[in-house]
């Protein structure tokens, strides 16, 4: 199975972005297929590398990099990006900057696609 999760919420003050990473890793722990993670809107943000939490709190950027080092893909809008001064370099590594061409192209690729 091919999945694409689209993210559209902030990485903190709600549990959308977590709940959705969650599952992601969830998915590829279980060998349930490819999965594709693209983060719009606020969701840009839970890519930003070096992120500082309170301890016990989960990191975003963490949880990213959980999913990318299981074979996981992560875009991140640009046009999003640019919105909110992140630069390219500033991304979690193995991250990338994405295109709405892109997200268009992983959708048709995509058998789910599931909107957090």
């Amino acid at each position: 199975m091919k999945t694409l999760l689209i993210l559209n919420d902030p990485p903190y003050g709600t549990e959308r972005a977590y709940n959705a990473l969650r599952l992601a890793r969830s998915l590829l722990v279980k060998g349930a297929g490819e999965v594709r993670v693209f983060l719009m809107g606020d969701a840009a943000a839970c890519a930003a590398a070096g992120q500082k939490v309170p301890q016990g709190y989960y990191n975003l950027a963490d949880m990213l990099g959980a999913v990318l080092r299981r074979g996981g893909e992560v875009g991140v809008c640009g046009t999003c990006m640019d919105a909110r001064g992140m630069a390219d370099e500033r991304l979690v590594d193995g991250a990338r900057r994405g295109t709405m061409e892109g997200l268009a192209e992983w959708t048709v690729w995509a058998d789910k696609v599931l909107v957090f």
